[in-house]
């Protein structure tokens, strides 16, 4: 980043990714496309400045975090393919027709145009594939947008670093000139929100944050689009039958998923659901648990603590693995405990805590895990674990649908893939948003929205809606399968 472009007011940040965004969103699909290929190759080449720069500031180990820059310029290469494809425009022609049944039907021809400039707001749990150019930033610009991001405070000299990475690489591809900026301060992002220039936001952090901002894209003169991730606990439901088979299995799985990253994954399993019966609680009880960890910082220490001490207070909740390190810096990894009924009663020990702690709910009868996933607030996953033949499977699997956005059979959902069928959403408060998807290529679609053309020259019309054009589009209700 440039002196001009780091003391330059958010008002004219904003004003300067609108005139960048209206250039971007002209720019052939290739065009983009080449621009993002560019972004990661300089990301890759820069592991070497980058990495020790975000083990300093988020306690992370070298491997993870070079695994994460991996699949941030993974996905920005997906998403290069994704434009070189053209499908995702899904390009609708409806061809003149006189004898239409509902009357004569004008020629119109649909596609989807960019927003325009985004407003990300950085995560620190990832501090490269969700914060300055994770999938949000990735999507949006893939889309056709110029995008602002609002750093992080946990990682500001990592920010600063990869943004100046990113820049050049636009720069080197002939990108337009402020496609990319940042902004720093709760002010500032703030004050960004609510420029009129900013046509969306995108968010990845706690309820209480990522609720304020939505309020405040809501209030707006003109309210846009907000796609806040916000909070989950991701249940998990173990069947008696599967309790039974596979205890020491999904004891030891339970706890890899729990404490992995020190628990910081938004899609940590925060609950198991047990048979009271089962030797889940006694094997959970002897297991080995990592060694404590330090979490990314000192705001979400402080939050853990909070949490975890609120959840482990309650008349109900019983200490399983809780010592005097659990409150500690860093914290132990710890199991509380407490059953079903409680559960019912007192929704509120449903609460994320965002760190390496979990909560265990013992239940009697496999009929009443229909009753907890009732109850259940929206969520990024849930996942049953379970034998094919149980027969609560398909009743709670239906029910888990209508909460979550994955779904997970026999597997733990902390691991998130970035490919074309993944869903990374779900009902408030997993998310704002719950028809979309911040993570895998149909996250590209936020930062879209349809327009139809009528009666146009074919000189007039977008490329992919000109006869013999170079996307695969829907033609008279029939797939085209390709150029025209």
């Amino acid at each position: 980043m440039n002196a001009a472009q780091t003391a330059r007011s958010v008002a004219a940040t904003a004003e300067a990714a609108a005139t960048a965004s209206r250039e971007w969103a002209r720019a052939d699909r290739t065009v983009r496309a080449a621009a993002l290929d560019a972004v990661a190759a300089r990301l890759d080449a820069a592991a070497d400045e980058l990495v020790p720069t975000a083990m300093r500031e988020t306690h992370l180990p070298e491997p993870r975090l070079r695994g994460e820059l991996g699949r941030t310029t993974f996905q920005l290469r997906l998403f290069a393919e994704v434009l070189r494809d053209g499908s995702y425009l899904d390009a609708r022609i409806d061809t003149a027709d006189p004898e239409w049944p509902m009357g004569p039907r004008p020629d119109i021809r649909r596609t989807l145009v960019p927003l325009g400039p985004v407003a990300v707001f950085a995560a620190s749990n990832f501090p490269f594939a969700f914060s300055v150019i994770g999938g949000d930033s990735a999507s949006a610009l893939a889309a056709g947008n110029a995008v602002v991001v609002k750093t992080h405070p946990g990682h500001p000299d990592l920010s600063a670093a990869t943004a100046a990475v990113v820049v050049a690489a636009l720069a080197g591809d002939g990108a337009p000139q402020d496609l990319f900026q940042l902004v720093s301060g709760i002010d500032e992002g703030r004050e960004l929100l609510l420029a009129p220039q900013i046509r969306a936001g995108a968010f990845t952090g706690s309820i209480a944050g990522g609720r304020a901002l939505f309020d405040l894209a809501q209030q707006r003169p003109d309210p846009i689009p907000f796609f806040g991730e916000l909070g989950s606990v991701n249940p998990v439901f173990v069947t008696r039958e599967a309790a039974r088979r596979r205890a020491e299995e999904i004891t030891a799985g339970f706890v890899g998923s729990f404490t992995l990253g020190a628990g910081q994954f938004c899609t940590k399993p925060g609950v198991l659901v047990h048979p009271r019966d089962s030797d889940l609680r006694e094997l959970l009880a002897a297991h080995d648990l990592p060694a404590p960890a330090p979490l990314l910082n000192d705001r979400i220490q402080q939050g853990y603590v909070a949490g975890l001490g609120t959840l482990a207070g309650n008349d109900g909740v019983e200490p399983l693995r809780f010592d005097d390190g659990a409150l500690a810096d860093p914290p132990a990894p710890s199991l509380v405990a407490t059953d079903l009924k409680y559960v019912l009663d007192n929704p509120a020990v449903l609460d994320e805590v965002f760190g390496p702690a979990s909560l265990l709910v013992a239940y009697d009868d496999e009929d009443e895990l229909l009753a907890l996933a009732e109850l259940l607030p929206g969520q990024l996953t849930a996942t049953v674990v379970g034998e094919e033949d149980d027969r609560i499977a398909p009743a709670l699997l239906e029910r888990l649908a209508d909460r979550a956005g994955r779904v997970l059979w026999n597997q733990w959902p902390t691991g998130v893939t970035v490919s074309h069928a993944q869903q990374h959403g779900g009902p408030y408060p997993a998310t704002t948003a719950p028809g979309t998807t911040s993570v895998g290529t149909a996250a590209i679609t936020r930062f879209l929205r349809p327009v139809a053309f009528q009666n146009l020259p074919q000189s007039l019309l977008p490329a992919e809606l000109r006869d013999g054009g170079p996307a695969p589009a829907l033609v008279n209700g029939t797939p085209s399968g390709g150029s025209r």
